[in-house]
């Protein structure tokens, strides 16, 4: 095999033991995934394991990684094919929503579960935690701004507080639909989060009615 092949199935391989550690850590958090498992889950030989980790911290890392590269091409990037402003700021509460409702990760969320488990822990995985979801609020905000630049949001709207209240809403599926709504959770937090835009938008017509 050449060099190119071999770095191509180590390549593979190395992706298909991230897939798994993201959906085991989305039920059991980051401290639950065991090298030995997710050797036998992706049929990977442990010394073939430890050729792409050197400690589990490191994989936790990676995960992280993985985890958020995932959420940008299942949630951002279809919401991006919608017109920037108040319709984009919608979509991307609507394909978290699908992310959600179609079981993506066998427990639902993976960085609602990693942020219980190390919002304080000091260290390098709670770090990289921490970046992506700031990086998740930052953009939020910024699409929330540029609605308001469109004048598609009234203007004074404090987009801080706006994006903090459409990912709080969409956090919150992920125990309800669970433990206590169920599927009414997800047509909650998409009301709740339509609502509030439309009452913000100068012309309504650009979001559905319901």
């Amino acid at each position: 095999m050449t060099n190119d092949g071999r770095r191509l199935r180590g390549l593979r391989s190395r992706e298909a033991i991230l897939e798994q550690a993201v959906g085991l850590a989305s039920v059991e958090g980051l401290d639950g995934l065991s090298l030995g498992r997710l050797a036998t889950a992706t049929g990977t030989s442990k010394s073939g394991f430890f050729a792409h980790w050197r400690d589990k911290e490191q994989l936790q890392l990676d995960a992280v990684e993985w985890a958020a590269r995932q959420w940008v091409e299942q949630v951002v990037a279809p919401a991006l094919q919608a017109p920037a402003g108040v319709r984009r700021l919608f979509a991307l509460h609507e394909a978290r929503l699908r992310f959600y409702d179609e079981g993506v990760l066998p427990g639902g969320c993976f960085f609602f579960t990693v942020q219980a488990e190390f919002h304080d822990r000091p260290g390098a995985v709670r770090d990289r935690v921490a970046r992506a979801m700031g990086e998740w609020q930052e953009f939020l905000r910024g699409q929330a701004a540029e609605a308001v630049a469109l004048g598609e949001l009234t203007e004074g709207v404090d987009v801080a507080q706006l994006a903090y209240e459409i990912d709080a809403l969409g956090e919150m599926v992920v125990v309800h639909s669970r433990l206590h709504d169920g599927p009414a959770s997800l047509v909650h937090a998409r009301r709740a989060v339509l609502q509030r835009l439309r009452a913000l938008c100068p012309d309504p017509a650009l979001l559905p009615e319901n």
